[in-house]
C-alpha cells in the first residue's frame, strides 16, 4: 500500500534530477510565471476582490502545492472555476467570509486526503463533467460583458437572464475604444502564437495594449481606475474568527474543498496522460488543503490544481515540482519590481483574455460529441449545464451525481443485468498456444463512469507488458462517454509505447458509440474483429510480420 502522503518532489530529490532536467524545469517554470500574471490578476477582479489576492494566491498557493503535492508537473494557482464561487461567497459574506471559507475548505481537503477519498473522481461521469465546465464558461463570458463593452456601472444584476437584458438595453452606451481593444486583445492572445510560442499570447496581449492605451491616453476604464494602486507586498496576519458563527460557511467551504479537489485531480489525470506518469491523489488533495489553509493568511484566495498551466509547464518542458516552485518565485519577482505598472492595465484587456479563458473551459467539442451519444449522457450534460447557469453550481453537481446514478441503474434494469464485472480472459480458458507476445483482457459488463478508472488502469498495466493486446467485448451491453474518454487516453498511452490493440465481439450498439467517439479512427477498423478467433488469428499473423524482418536482418 502507498503512503498516505507522499509528495512527489521529495521523492524526485532522493531518486535524483539530472542538470538538464533542472535547467528545462527552471525555464518552464519562468514561462509559466508570465502565463500566470495576467490570468491571476484577471482572476481575481473577475472575482470581485483586488488583483494582488490573484498574484498571491499563485505565489503562495502555486509554491505549497508544487512541493507537498503528488504530481510531477502540476501547477496550482487561482482558476476561472472558482470565479462564480468566489464572487458570491464575497457578495454574501465579505472577504472576511472568503477568508474563514477557504481556510475550512483546506481543512475539509486534508480530510478527505486522509480518508483516501482521491479516487472518488472516477464516480464523476465525464458529462457531468463538461456540463459544469461549461456552464462556469458561460458564466464568465457574460460577467465580462460589461467590461469588454466598456459600460459603466457599479453593480450589475446577479441573475443571468437580468444581466443580458441589462447589456441589451445599455448597448448603445458601449465605450467603442474598450470594445476595440477587447477584441484586439483576444486576437492578440489566439493569433501571437503564430509569431512565437516562447511568450504567451495573453502576456503580449496584455503588455501591448496597456501601452497603447497610455501612450495614446485612450480613455477606457483600468485597474487603478477600479482598486487604486497595485501594492508590491504582501504581509501575514490572522483572521478574527468568531467560532460562534463557523457554521454558517461550511456550505461555502464544503463548495471550495469539493471543486477544487475535482478540478485538481482533474488536471492531474490529464497531466498524467501528457507524460505518461501517475500522481498521488491523497497526496495531492492534502497539499491542496494546506495551500488553501495558508495563502488566505497571505491576503490570497482559494486555490488548485491549473489544467491550462500546468499544460504549457509540460509543453515547455516541466518534469518535476520545481518548475512549479519557480513559476511562483518568478511571479513574486514580478510583484516585487511591477507591481506599480499592473494598474495601468485596461479592464477591456483583462476581459479579453477572460473570454479566450470562457473559450478554452467550455469544452464545445466535448460538448458537442455528448449530444451525438446516448440520450441518458445528453440528459445529465445539460441538467448539469443548465441548473450551473441558472441556479447554482454546488446543486447542479449534487443533483448530477444523484441523477447519473438513478439513470445508471435504470439503464442496468433495461439490459437485465445485475453486477457488472471485469475478468481477465486467462482465468477463464486456457489460451496456451497464443504467443507470449500477445495478452488478452475480457471485459464482462457495462463500461461506465464508476468502473471506467479500474478497467483502464488494468487494461494499460497488461498493455505494456504485450506487443500485441486483445480486448474481447462481447459481454459489454453499453459504454457512456467516462468510459470512452478514459479508453481513449488509455489507448494513446499503449501506442506510444508501440502496443497494437485489437477489438473483439464489439457489438452494434457499443461500435456506433465507438465510431462517435473517434475510437475507430483511432485505432483503425481493421484492427476491430468480430470474433475472437479471428482477432486470435489476426495478432499471429501481425506478429510474424512484425518478427519476420528481424529475423531476416539476422
Amino acid at each position: 500500500m502507498s503512503k498516505l502522503f507522499e509528495p512527489k518532489l521529495f521523492t524526485l530529490i532522493k531518486s535524483g534530477i539530472s542538470k538538464e532536467q533542472l535547467l528545462s524545469d527552471i525555464f518552464a517554470g519562468i514561462v509559466v510565471g508570465i502565463v500566470a500574471l495576467p490570468l491571476s490578476i484577471a482572476f481575481a477582479v473577475a472575482s470581485g476582490v483586488s488583483p494582488e489576492k490573484g498574484l498571491i494566491t499563485a505565489i503562495v498557493a502555486g509554491f505549497i502545492i508544487s512541493l507537498l503535492g503528488g504530481s510531477r508537473v502540476q501547477v496550482g494557482g487561482p482558476t476561472g472555476a472558482f470565479i462564480v464561487i468566489i464572487y458570491a461567497i464575497v457578495q454574501e459574506y465579505g472577504v472576511d467570509g472568503l477568508i474563514i471559507s477557504t481556510m475550512m475548505a483546506g481543512f475539509f481537503l486534508i480530510v478527505f486526503g486522509l480518508l483516501r477519498l482521491g479516487n472518488l473522481l472516477k464516480y464523476f461521469p465525464h458529462p457531468l463533467i463538461v456540463g459544469f465546465t461549461s456552464g462556469i464558461a458561460v458564466i464568465i463570458f457574460s460577467s465580462q460583458i460589461k467590461d469588454a463593452l466598456g459600460l459603466n456601472v457599479e453593480q450589475l444584476p446577479s441573475e443571468f437572464f437580468q444581466k443580458w437584458v441589462y447589456y441589451f438595453s445599455h448597448v448603445n452606451e458601449a465605450n467603442l475604444y474598450a470594445v476595440m481593444l477587447t477584441i484586439a486583445t483576444i486576437l492578440i492572445t489566439i493569433y501571437s502564437k503564430k509569431i512565437t510560442t516562447k511568450i504567451p499570447g495573453s502576456f503580449v496581449a496584455i503588455i501591448f495594449i496597456t501601452i497603447i492605451v497610455q501612450t495614446l491616453n485612450i480613455p477606457v476604464s483600468t485597474i487603478e481606475s477600479f482598486f487604486g494602486e497595485i501594492p508590491n507586498s504582501f504581509s501575514f496576519s490572522i483572521p478574527d474568527i468568531d467560532f460562534t458563527t463557523l457554521h454558517i460557511y461550511i456550505a461555502p467551504a464544503l463548495t471550495i474543498a469539493l471543486l477544487g479537489g475535482l478540478e485538481s485531480l482533474l488536471s492531474a489525470v490529464v497531466a498524467d496522460g501528457m507524460i505518461s506518469s501517475s500522481h498521488r491523489s491523497n497526496t495531492e488533495l492534502i497539499a491542496q488543503g494546506v495551500a488553501n489553509i495558508l495563502t488566505p493568511l497571505f491576503g490570497g484566495i482559494a486555490a488548485t490544481g491549473a489544467i491550462a498551466r500546468t499544460a504549457t509547464n509540460i509543453k515547455n518542458g516541466g518534469r518535476t515540482p520545481i518548475a512549479g516552485i519557480v513559476h511562483a518565485l518568478t511571479l513574486l519577482l514580478i510583484m516585487l519590481i511591477f507591481a506599480n505598472y499592473a494598474k495601468l492595465i485596461p479592464m477591456a484587456s483583462l476581459a479579453g483574455i477572460l473570454i479566450v479563458v470562457a473559450y478554452n473551459m467550455s469544452e464545445w467539442r466535448s460538448f458537442v460529441s455528448i449530444l451525438k451519444g446516448s440520450p441518458f449522457d445528453i440528459i445529465v450534460l445539460l441538467n448539469t449545464f443548465l441548473l450551473t447557469i441558472f441556479v447554482d453550481l454546488t446543486i447542479a453537481i449534487q443533483i448530477g451525481v444523484v441523477l447519473s446514478s438513478l439513470l445508471f441503474m435504470k439503464r442496468m434494469a433495461d439490459i437485465g443485468i445485475e453486477t457488472p464485472t471485469m475478468v481477465d480472459s486467462d482465468l477463464i480458458e486456457d489460451y496456451s498456444d497464443l504467443p507470449k507476445e500477445v495478452s488478452i483482457y475480457e471485459i464482462s459488463g457495462p463500461l461506465f463512469f464508476a468502473s471506467a478508472k479500474q478497467y483502464s488502469g488494468m487494461i494499460k498495466e497488461l498493455g505494456l507488458k504485450s506487443k500485441i493486446l486483445i480486448i474481447r467485448m462481447r459481454h459489454v451491453p453499453f459504454a457512456d462517454s467516462t468510459a470512452l474518454n478514459d479508453l481513449e487516453q488509455m489507448i494513446k498511452i499503449l501506442q506510444k509505447s508501440d502496443v497494437k490493440l485489437l477489438l473483439s465481439g464489439v457489438n452494434s450498439s457499443v461500435l456506433k458509440d465507438l465510431k462517435r467517439h473517434g475510437i475507430i479512427s483511432l485505432i483503425g477498423s481493421k484492427n476491430i474483429l468480430d470474433s475472437f478467433d479471428e482477432a486470435v488469428q489476426y495478432a499471429k499473423d501481425t506478429l510474424t510480420q512484425i518478427q519476420k524482418p528481424k529475423a531476416d536482418q539476422l
